[in-house]
């Protein structure tokens, strides 16, 4: 299955982990929404480039498109919103897109506030979106990274992925690009390389 292959916007299932429940966006959600996504920490580094959101219109506006991309995209891929169990907060959100210019590659990605990094969540949404996206026939995920994001760099390696090489083939700007397959994300794979910019002298 490729990314060009649609769906009829069937519903997107609830993912849940052990601390994490995985599930669409909702326009209600713009003001928890909004506490990740006016953080320039958090947007600086996506790919495309996309700006802090400024206030909470803006963020509704984002998430209605966000909501209406999914229902378009195939069964695999879409927008959810990482809701914490224990409290019920919003602290993240993540995604499985197709990559520019072809749409035939998948990229997986996420982002959390500020306040919660460093504590795995990155790494258990990240592998829960993974398996399902494997159990519905893709053979590859990747990850794009811009040059510096040494955060981003270790967040997908943890979860298996390896890097692959740099490119400028997408959004029109240099980045490094991990990939994972299945055999990936076995909890007890190795570690992939760094770029060799990343690594120690």
């Amino acid at each position: 299955m490729t990314a060009r292959d649609r769906n009829t916007g069937r519903p997107r299932p609830v993912l849940i982990t052990s601390r994490l429940v995985l599930r669409g966006w909702h326009v209600a959600d713009a003001p928890d929404a909004l506490a990740i996504y006016q953080h320039a920490s958090v947007t600086r580094w996506l790919s495309p480039a996309m700006a802090r959101v400024p206030d909470r219109a803006a963020m509704r506006r984002l998430l209605q498109q966000w909501i209406a991309e999914t229902a378009c995209l195939d069964v695999a891929a879409g927008h959810w919103a990482i809701e914490r169990r224990s409290d019920g907060r919003v602290i993240g959100g993540a995604s499985i897109l197709p990559l520019p210019p072809g749409n035939d590659d998948l990229e997986i990605g996420w982002q959390l506030h500020p306040e919660v990094w460093g504590r795995g969540y990155a790494g258990e949404a990240g592998y829960a979106l993974a398996s399902r996206a494997f159990s519905h026939d893709v053979d590859e995920l990747y990850a794009v990274v811009r040059p510096d994001n040494t955060r981003a760099a270790a967040s997908v390696r943890r979860n298996g992925m390896q890097w692959v090489g740099e490119t400028d083939k997408y959004f029109g700007m240099t980045l490094q690009v991990f990939r994972l397959r299945p055999a990936d994300l076995e909890r007890t794979a190795p570690l992939g390389d760094l770029p060799p910019a990343y690594r120690d002298d």
